[in-house]
């Protein structure tokens, strides 16, 4: 392993693992883009004397956040369809909106945003669906971020592509342009049951079989996204993409809030993960996920933030402390998902359902360097009698000092410190008024 170069001694660690899930006084070195060891910091002081060690007095250390479902480039749609329910939202602002307006510069100064938002919000790897996604994963690169991209498949076309077939042509060249690239990966990503055709469908399910690639879909989101699909298929959505062969543990199952007993006995069998996406759901009036249930019944479970123009924040800390109120109120059991559990649904359950829970989503010897510094010393989180509890129910975004991902510092006190993105990002900022303005004339007419 590469020589230890950082050694990070925090006043807490929360590693997200069962075995030792708080550590107190304990220190992380850092090799390169790993974690090399993890111990008490005299053992580790002892160990590497000539490092000067980066104290973190007061802060909590964490694994770095992993946003399961985003849409990071409708940042700049954020708020144009508030108050609508799912399927006026997209058939009267969202999909008229973006057939005038998607296009890679879009997609590019969208998505630069977003990844500034949520870099300092502590997430340092999202996953992502969207058209042009070539230009989410330049965007995500020039910031340092961890993603994985989704190739879009819809039966519709767009400016992006004409069709199934034509998306993942170009979704897998690009695939196949990133495969040594250390921080952006793939997932296929069918938009959802009620724009995707069986034929598509199965495609999907041939590829993710013999690439090994996670399968990144909307489903149960609604109640009339299930009626929709008796009237017309005769089967539920789930039961309809089981019959096509496409539930399996690669499959992340967004949203999941309409199911019922048969809906969750499918999801176990076939051992499907859930991005859970509670303020998008209320925003939407789609309803409340039923997580008691899935957290019996065994299932994977991550948290993610839904694209701005639903949510409309990029914030997962936030979302993980409604999605444990939600959960707690909804099954009438306070005990249910205690704060040490939603924490590993923020990182390492995240890092499972995209097939990465052996490189990142807990603070482990050998796993890649992300971690977040969480500033405890903030007067409304003081005093702390238990710092996971404290940083889930009373932290937010504003307490994240410090972001490294791949063992790279990203942002030091609140501020990204690469100067060349921080150039580029203060470009995008000066174009917003320019999207605003296309964006009024598109909603205007």
């Amino acid at each position: 392993m590469t020589t230890v170069s950082r050694i990070l001694e925090p006043e807490w660690i929360a590693t997200a693992t069962r075995e030792a899930p708080l550590l107190d006084r304990h220190s992380v070195a850092i090799a390169g883009d790993r974690i090399a060891a993890i111990g008490p910091r005299a053992q580790i002081r002892a160990r590497h004397p000539d490092i000067e060690p980066v104290a973190l007095a007061g802060h909590l250390l964490i694994p770095g956040l992993v946003n399961l479902h985003t849409h990071a480039a409708m940042s700049l749609l954020r708020g144009i369809g508030d108050d609508l329910s799912l399927h006026r939202w997209l058939q009267e602002r969202i999909w008229p909106t973006e057939g005038k307006l998607v296009s890679p510069s879009f997609v590019y100064d969208g998505s630069l945003l977003a990844c500034r938002e949520m870099l300092l919000g502590g997430i340092t790897c999202f996953n992502d669906m969207y058209f042009y996604p070539e230009e989410t994963a330049r965007a995500a690169a020039l910031l340092g971020m961890r993603a994985r991209v989704g190739i879009i498949v819809i039966d519709f076309p767009s400016a992006y592509g004409t069709g199934p077939e034509d998306y993942l042509r170009k979704g897998l060249a690009l695939r196949d342009r990133h495969l040594d690239d250390p921080l952006i990966g793939f997932c296929l990503a069918p938009h959802a049951p009620y724009t995707v055709g069986d034929d598509a469908f199965r495609r999907v399910a041939t590829i993710a079989s013999e690439l090994a690639m996670p399968v990144h879909v909307h489903v149960h989101e609604t109640a009339e996204e299930v009626s929709q699909s008796l009237a017309q298929h005769g089967r539920r959505p789930l039961q309809r993409l089981c019959d096509l062969g496409l539930l399996g543990p690669e499959v992340i199952a967004v949203h999941a809030v309409c199911l019922d007993e048969h809906d969750l006995a499918l999801m176990q069998a076939h051992n499907v993960s859930v991005a859970h996406c509670p303020h998008s759901n209320l925003k939407l009036a789609s309803g409340i996920a039923p997580i008691a249930r899935m957290l019996d019944a065994g299932l994977n479970i991550g948290i993610g933030t839904d694209g701005s123009a639903s949510n409309n924040r990029l914030d997962l800390i936030d979302e993980a402390r409604t999605a444990a109120l939600l959960a707690k109120g909804a099954s009438g059991r306070a005990d249910l998902w205690p704060a040490a559990e939603v924490l590993e649904a923020m990182t390492i359950g995240g890092a499972r359902a995209l097939g990465m829970e052996k490189q990142i989503g807990s603070i482990e010897a050998g796993k890649q360097a992300d971690l977040v510094a969480i500033d405890m010393n903030a007067t409304e989180l003081r005093p702390v009698f238990d710092p996971i509890s404290q940083f889930v129910f009373a932290g937010g975004r504003e307490h994240v000092a410090d972001v490294w991902v791949a063992g790279k510092h990203v942002v030091h006190k609140r501020q990204l410190l690469d100067s060349a993105s921080s150039g580029k990002l203060a470009e995008v900022v000066s174009r917003i008024g320019v999207w605003q303005n296309r964006i009024d004339e598109i909603l205007s007419s």
